[in-house]
């Protein structure tokens, strides 16, 4: 059952069991989670809605436009305190800014922007608000993701499926992405996309009725676009309604030849929520989200400096999280980034 408690929502282990489903596979079938959790249908679509309507999770269905030669940049913005929150208003309704977080301190803000592998530190400033408030700007690439974010999202908040459940999950996925044959978004998909963009979890038949096209014909696009990767799925979670209060981001530094072994250790972490490379001085990002100082100082202790290979690292509390893939984070809530269009 799902409380409120300190401003935060308590869930119980059936909660918690539905949001690594949708983790996992963020379609999945209300009946097919019913059956691994042991639970009715009904209650099942009754508490994912109560969740999603207390704004806790969001699915969302994300454009991949990586398919067509787009990279991940991570830009660390210094800026005068003063100005931070008009700098940041700016950034997060840009569509090719997918994260943007406030750093402890309220002089630092971090955002991962789209943009071609080919663009320079120029043309990547261009994107950037132009303000003389910002003092200093740091750009580095995103190399590589470590871990399966498809079959170890982060269940922090306890509960997790078990194997067993979570393979009976995965096997309603749909099938593997491949690249071979692109199917790059067309002008018609537009109207699949923005329904998908506000709730990803939308059924084909009213993907249908938007679009007037019939189910059948909706259900083959939609296999197309996910099998070439052009389509994705993404399920936002609000771990601050979870009691999970202290969201930091680590930035490492490790030898070349130390650099898959000790990322992919870091991203197996219950505390991880991603582990990349990324190019520059400090070669690997990580982001922890943990329930409180004690809760970080003890992974930080315990966890993180267990693991041979770290040179060095520093560790930035994120004081406000903005933005997160197909959400924007406002009044403790996740909401819709987009105005919504109306069905027509």
């Amino acid at each position: 059952m799902l409380r409120l408690a300190h401003n935060f929502l308590v869930i119980d282990a059936m909660d918690a069991q539905i949001l690594h489903a949708l983790q996992l596979a963020p379609r999945v079938s209300f009946r097919r989670i019913a059956s691994v959790v042991g639970a009715t249908e009904q209650t099942v679509a009754r508490r994912y809605h109560r969740l999603r309507r207390d704004g806790v999770v969001r699915v969302v269905g994300l454009e991949n436009r990586w398919v067509d030669g787009e990279a991940s940049w991570v830009c660390r913005i210094r800026a005068a305190p003063e100005r931070v929150s008009q700098l940041a208003d700016a950034l997060v309704r840009r569509p090719d800014v997918s994260h943007a977080n406030v750093l402890a301190g309220w002089t630092d803000l971090v955002c991962v922007i789209r943009a071609p592998l080919g663009n320079g530190r120029e043309d990547l400033l261009r994107l950037l608000p132009r303000t003389t408030a910002v003092t200093d700007i740091t750009i580095d690439l995103l190399l590589h993701a470590f871990g399966d974010p498809a079959n170890t999202p982060w269940t922090g908040y306890g509960h997790p499926l078990s194997e067993r459940q979570a393979a009976q999950i995965l096997a309603e996925r749909t099938c593997a992405v491949s690249r071979d044959q692109p199917t790059l978004p067309a002008a018609e998909d537009r109207p699949i996309l923005e329904a998908l963009a506000e709730d990803g979890r939308t059924p084909q038949a009213k993907l249908a009725a938007r679009t007037g096209w019939s189910v059948a014909r909706v259900g083959r696009r939609l296999a197309a676009l996910e099998a070439c990767g052009a389509l994705l799925y993404d399920v936002d979670v609000l771990p601050e309604r979870l009691g999970h209060q202290l969201s930091c981001m680590l930035w490492l530094t490790v030898a070349p030849r130390d650099i898959e072994r000790v990322g992919e250790r870091i991203a197996a972490h219950h505390e991880i929520a991603f582990a990349g490379a990324t190019s520059g001085s400090k070669n690997l990002m990580a982001i922890a989200i943990c329930r409180d100082a004690d809760d970080l100082y003890r992974y930080l202790s315990e966890q993180l400096g267990q693991i041979d290979g770290i040179l060095g690292y520093e560790v930035n509390v994120r004081t406000q999280r903005l933005k997160q893939h197909g959400s924007l984070v406002a009044h403790g809530r996740l909401i819709n980034p987009l105005p919504t269009r109306p069905a027509r």
